[in-house]
């Protein structure tokens, strides 16, 4: 890897040789809060209850490192959801979350280029699963939130692969949907900003920072600072 240079303003390349274009990839993989979407939606939902401070304190430091076990950082913020209503979950997703810029273009270049896309979050299945409906994604991972009698738990339900999707579970994620698709690692691409996105970002063949954290642009070997994530295309052709 060659030393950082900027073929255009807030877009970084670490890269020793040319990238290959588009469709030399067979899979992308995104992480959805702060990357496909403008928001941390645990976040959003703790102001429901007055909690945005604390959960988002944690949040930024289990994003920047600072926390090193995303499992038990996702579990302490869960909790402090305990008793908000479901309904503030639809309230979120229809009065919050937006799609960050350049996301459905980005989505439609890689179909048109034969890609098949993944979504693989720390976030929830609720907006996991209305975001795969909504772009047409052909793989969602996520975490599901317990609710009983029409409120939260603030506890996270296991699922087949697990109980939470933490950056292991993002990178076997990454892995095992290659196999599935008969592709090497070397064909995938994972975008990402946080910590946790870091081992699956290091098992793909192009790894992508979205105005991430310190740590995760030190890694990546495109860092798009500024603007949307149709940048990605700048250098892919």
């Amino acid at each position: 890897m060659t030393d950082s240079h900027a073929p255009a303003d807030g877009l970084q390349l670490r890269r020793a040789t040319p990238l290959p274009p588009l469709a030399h990839f067979g899979l992308i993989a995104l992480d959805m809060d702060s990357t496909l979407i403008t928001i941390e939606c645990i976040d959003e939902i703790a102001a429901a209850v007055g909690l945005k401070a604390q959960v988002a304190a944690i949040t930024e430091a289990t994003m920047r490192g600072e926390i090193a076990d995303f499992r038990e950082s996702l579990l302490r913020r869960v909790a402090l959801l305990k008793g908000v209503p479901e309904g503030a979950l639809q309230e979120v997703y229809d009065t919050r979350l937006q799609l960050t810029p350049g996301a459905e273009q980005l989505l439609e270049a890689c179909k048109a280029a034969g890609l098949k896309t993944l979504l693989v979050s720390g976030g929830f299945t609720f907006f996991a699963e209305r975001l795969r409906a909504r772009l047409g994604l052909d793989f969602v991972r996520s975490n599901r939130l317990e609710v009983v009698d029409g409120v939260l738990t603030g506890r996270v339900l296991p699922q087949a692969w697990g109980d939470v999707c933490d950056g292991a579970v993002k990178r076997a994620t990454l892995l095992d949907v290659a196999s599935l698709l008969g592709l090497e690692p070397a064909r995938t691409i994972a975008v990402g900003d946080g910590s946790n996105d870091i081992p699956m970002m290091q098992a793909a063949g192009l790894s992508v920072a979205f105005h991430a954290k310190p740590r995760v642009r030190e890694v990546a070997e495109v860092s798009i600072d500024t603007g949307g994530l149709e940048r990605l295309l700048d250098v892919l052709g």
